[in-house]
């Protein structure tokens, strides 16, 4: 809706505000479900949001002089269902098409309601419904053991390597990347990325680097290719897996890489450096220590290694009922304190730690840029990219953008070793820039 069209419709029609006199009144006899909503509003003091419900009567939250948002409601389910589940109910509201944000202004609109409070008040709810819904999904929710990574890690991973390479780069990179320039492409934050880590490592021509949770393979061919490395990668994705093995052999560094399909339980050996990126989120809390363990196994006496994971600060809600749900079952992010207990329960010593939090909301900006640029391709993969499958992964990459902009997410990475005694090989002056 342009300025134009706003002004039009405040002059064609009464706009109906907390502000208004009989604001009250008008709530009180509206439905419970569109009641609640338009209550969960009210707490929107920064920002400016302007509701048109299914009956075309229009609802201003917030202040005047700020960048209007525009929540056009289709349809009136989406009221009872944000009743009834909350944030859960008002995503999955989004995902049936049931409202939109006029503009396309959607990461933009949530970050609204995220700084308002409004997102975590809604998440915070609990009704009957919801209780039953969430005590229903812990019932079936099993110990993070092999056969339950495999199956939760192929729910996200193998939806299917045509499906990403429309949003992520050349490199295949599903992680944070490292914007050093706002002019920097994608791709070029992926390669400082790796580049960034490969400096922390110390990495030398010769070593081995073993990497949990390898994705494409990206981060292996980058150490081979730029440091000489010889690397093994390992991954549940029976997709990723496929793919990363063509782009070795593309590159001819068979010799240098080699890809498992295994759970890091299974992993035996020991290596000169080991890196994990993006996966710990997937571990589960119950097996953080069982990680850590293997990660101190698999390094050399005088091994380095770093974790790259996502972080939260939030003390109760670690995911959000809709990403637990739809995008990443059985994932759980930890609290910065819990890496380092468990790290050091290990007997590795962390010796750096970085946040690289406004980078991954970047990344998740290019991201949701080229999804929806790339509709219509990933339309034409075929039906199982169906219009819900494309509005839930839209949903996603906007959302979580606006959660490390303005929520507690962040993304750590730890550099460490194992044991007490300081063996880095870099000078204590040194700069990973």
């Amino acid at each position: 809706m342009t300025q134009t069209e706003a002004r039009n419709l405040k002059e064609t029609q009464q706009v109906i505000s907390p502000y208004s006199q009989n604001w009250d009144n008008i709530i009180s006899k509206l439905p419970s479900g569109e009641r609640y909503l338009y209550q969960l509003f009210t707490l929107i003091k920064q920002g400016n949001l302007t509701v048109i419900n299914p009956d075309g009567k229009t609802f201003h939250f917030g202040e005047e002089s700020s960048e209007a948002f525009y929540l056009k409601i289709y349809n009136p389910d989406t009221y009872d269902r944000a009743l009834a589940f909350g944030a859960l109910g008002f995503c999955e509201a989004y995902m049936e098409g049931w409202w939109d944000e006029e503009n396309d202004k959607l990461a933009e609109m949530i970050g609204l309601l995220f700084r308002n409070n409004v997102y975590s008040k809604a998440s915070q709810r609990v009704t009957i419904p919801l209780l039953i819904k969430v005590i229903t999904q812990r019932l079936q929710t099993v110990p993070t053991n092999i056969q339950n990574s495999r199956k939760n890690v192929q729910h996200h991973y193998d939806v299917g390597n045509d499906f990403y390479q429309y949003f992520l780069d050349s490199t295949m990179t599903y992680s944070c990347g490292y914007q050093r320039k706002e002019t920097d492409t994608l791709e070029q934050m992926q390669l400082q990325k790796y580049e960034l880590i490969c400096k922390k490592l110390a990495l030398k021509s010769g070593e081995s680097l073993i990497d949990i949770g390898c994705g494409w393979g990206g981060m292996l061919i980058y150490a081979a290719e730029n440091y000489g490395v010889s690397g093994t990668g390992i991954t549940l994705s029976v997709e990723q897996a496929a793919l990363a093995k063509k782009r070795i052999e593309q590159k001819g560094l068979n010799d240098k890489i080699k890809i498992e399909i295994a759970d890091y339980r299974e992993i035996k050996g020991q290596y000169d450096k080991f890196v994990s990126i993006g996966m710990f989120e997937h571990v589960g809390k119950d097996s953080f220590t069982t990680f850590m363990q293997k990660a101190s196994e698999l390094l050399a006496p005088s091994g380095v290694g770093l974790l790259h994971t996502i972080s939260t600060q939030a003390k109760k809600e670690r995911l959000g009922p809709w990403v637990a749900k739809y995008i990443f079952p059985g994932g759980y992010l930890p609290q910065l304190h819990e890496l380092t207990q468990e790290l050091w329960a290990a007997k590795l010593t962390v010796a750096h730690c970085e946040n690289l939090k406004p980078h991954y909301a970047e990344t998740l900006k290019r991201w949701a840029e080229n999804f929806n640029e790339n509709r219509e391709e990933i339309a034409s993969l075929g039906t199982k990219y169906d219009e819900r499958f494309r509005r839930m992964w839209y949903l996603y990459l906007q959302s979580s953008e606006t959660s490390f902009r303005y929520g507690s997410l962040g993304v750590h990475q730890l550099l460490f070793f194992k044991g007490k005694e300081w063996k880095l090989d870099i000078p204590l002056n040194f700069s990973w820039n």
